[in-house]
């Protein structure tokens, strides 16, 4: 019990299958920075209130970053028996201190140091994400520049909708991504509050300064009631859902891009490095990398779950269910922010297959709502256009499938439906390309709307 920092009233030594249990350095030794520097910020805050000296004081930072160091380098002894990083950091003071390194703890206690450390791990890593998906958003924006002459269909129900400009479906995903980081900063303000200073549950009759150490750690200010300080893991749920909204979006992205490179499909080359082949058929080229994109979605969603649960109905004041928050955010941060860096890669380099596309871009009648607006335009009732343009699709379905697009169809048939339909104007808004350029409105996907949405992103995004 020599080295249990609570060991002072048990007579007994846990037995080796409860410290294995209990014990959480294998995976909390990520909180070694973040207990390091508000170690050090708590020991300045300490002197300032003249519970350590000035020596003391220097000595400890000292020691700290003599820790940080053999952190670093892989030289720090992990012991089991000392249950967490935290224990782990002050047995390694006292070790080279004494006196001065049992002081370290003066006024705090684990359940507002480990609050403090996971919020600064939290908050770090939050911005981390941030500029990594801020990455991803500008490969998607130089990949919607490269491609803003081809024109690609646009599905609802994974049919056939309407013609766009291809760099519309790269700059959606963007906008996709724009609300991940717009949640990551919102998340951000709540993580930034201290514990620090609530001490276990109820505070601490000592001098204790907490704005000093809330400036010093860059906080935004203190967590003002010091119960739920200790309790609150709202931040790690809300940190939690961010980042399986990410892992969605990413699924979102693989799924479309995986479906585009095979051969019905034929819409994109994806590069040879991001693929893998089969072990038994030579010809395979599989998306790997995307398809576990798309898989991983569960380790964030499954975190998610998981940390619900552990937090469902507990009391206030810190349990002890709560050492289990760590493992499914750190699990699902990693996954994300793995997958967020290889899709940044990927997309620098994946190239339309625009010959490819443009083979059956007749396919499907994508221009069948730009023939209706001509006809609207003409001063035709919306609904009645609507009939209309879709006895077109049936008379063209009639005369050969997909084969026959509406432009092949005689004057004869165009008239019979509406003699409108038979007019040189009419056949400017038939066809892909032409239905494309027709596109105006502000934000759609033709040209000039997708030209100023890009133009709007390398402003926003500096590029």
């Amino acid at each position: 019990m020599a080295e249990k920092i609570w060991g002072g009233r048990f007579q007994e030594s846990p037995t080796a299958a409860v410290e294995a249990f209990t014990a959480s350095i294998g995976y909390d030794i990520r909180l070694a920075p973040a207990d390091i520097k508000l170690s050090k910020a708590h020991a300045t805050m300490l002197c300032s209130c003249g519970l350590l000296s000035a020596d003391e004081t220097v000595d400890l930072h000292q020691v700290l970053g003599e820790a940080e160091t053999s952190l670093k380098n892989g030289t720090f002894l992990i012991d089991p028996a000392l249950e967490d990083i935290h224990m782990h950091l002050e047995v390694f003071l006292t070790r080279r201190l004494g006196d001065t390194g049992r002081k370290i703890h003066t006024g705090r206690s684990r359940n507002d140091q480990v609050a403090t450390a996971f919020r600064i791990w939290c908050r770090d890593h939050i911005d981390v994400l941030t500029l990594n998906l801020t990455t991803l958003q500008k490969a998607l924006v130089c990949c919607a520049e490269r491609h803003q002459g081809a024109i690609i269909p646009a599905y609802t129900h994974w049919q056939r909708a309407q013609p766009m400009v291809a760099s519309q479906h790269f700059l959606a995903h963007v906008e996709r991504l724009d609300r991940d980081r717009q949640r990551l900063r919102d998340t951000r303000s709540r993580v930034n509050l201290l514990p620090l200073g609530s001490a276990a549950a109820v505070g601490s009759s000592l001098p204790l300064n907490r704005e000093l150490v809330a400036e010093l750690l860059d906080f935004d200010g203190v967590c003002t009631n010091s119960l739920d300080a200790t309790s609150d893991r709202d931040f790690a749920l809300d940190f939690a859902y961010n980042l399986m909204m990410i892992a969605q979006h990413l699924a979102s992205m693989a799924e479309e891009w995986i479906m585009w490179s095979t051969t019905e499909f034929d819409f994109v080359q994806l590069p040879d490095r991001f693929c893998t082949g089969s072990s038994i058929m030579p010809q395979k080229k599989n998306p790997d990398v995307l398809e576990l994109i798309r898989g991983r979605t569960g380790r964030a969603v499954g975190a998610l779950m998981q940390l619900i649960t552990t937090v469902k109905g507990l009391p206030l004041g810190y349990q002890r269910d709560l050492q289990e928050d760590k493992i499914p955010l750190f699990t699902s941060y990693d996954s994300v922010s793995e997958s967020v860096t290889l899709l940044a890669a990927l997309v620098d380099e994946m190239e339309l297959k625009d010959a490819s596309i443009q083979k059956s871009i007749h396919r499907g009648y994508l221009d069948a709502t730009s023939v209706m607006e001509f006809l609207i335009e003409q001063g035709t009732p919306m609904r009645v256009a609507h009939e209309k343009v879709g006895k077109l699709v049936h008379a063209a379905e009639s005369a050969g499938g997909s084969v026959v697009t509406l432009n092949d169809l005689p004057l004869s048939v165009l008239e019979t439906i509406d003699p409108l339909l038979a007019t040189p104007q009419a056949s400017l808004a038939m066809g892909a390309d032409h239905a494309a350029r027709r596109l105006r409105s502000q934000g759609g996907g033709g040209h000039q709307s997708v030209a100023n949405q890009i133009k709007v992103w390398n402003d926003r995004l500096s590029l």
